[in-house]
């Protein structure tokens, strides 16, 4: 069965940190490029950053510098990170993890609020 499920969001202040975890279920996810994605409300989901099956990373202008992505492929199922640093109030959204292409059902997401 193919799942993911972010978790790791909460509230904090403007210029702290957070770390969103991304479980995921499914074979697939290991051969795939794997990002993070953010819904703020009213706006559209956005890309965030992504990494490789090799750990390529890019980012969304936005958050470079601040934020880092990882992944860890372990045997039989992905688990992807994202770090995030010196956080501002444009970054409270509800973010999402998903292949790069959003080949699987999206997940519930993890709710990041920075207050100023």
């Amino acid at each position: 069965q193919v799942q993911l499920v972010e978790s790791g969001g909460g509230l904090v202040q403007a210029g702290g940190s957070l770390r969103l975890s991304c479980a995921t279920s499914g074979n697939i996810f290991r051969i795939n490029t794997m990002a993070w994605y953010r819904q703020a409300p009213g706006k559209q989901r956005e890309l965030v950053a992504r990494i490789t099956t090799g750990g390529s990373t890019n980012y969304a202008d936005s958050v470079k510098g601040r934020f880092t992505i990882s992944r860890d492929n372990a045997k039989n199922t992905v688990t992807v990170y994202l770090q995030m640093n010196s956080l501002k109030p444009e970054d409270t959204a509800v973010y999402y993890c998903n292949t790069d292409t959003q080949f699987a059902n999206w997940g519930q997401g993890t709710q990041v609020t920075v207050s100023s």
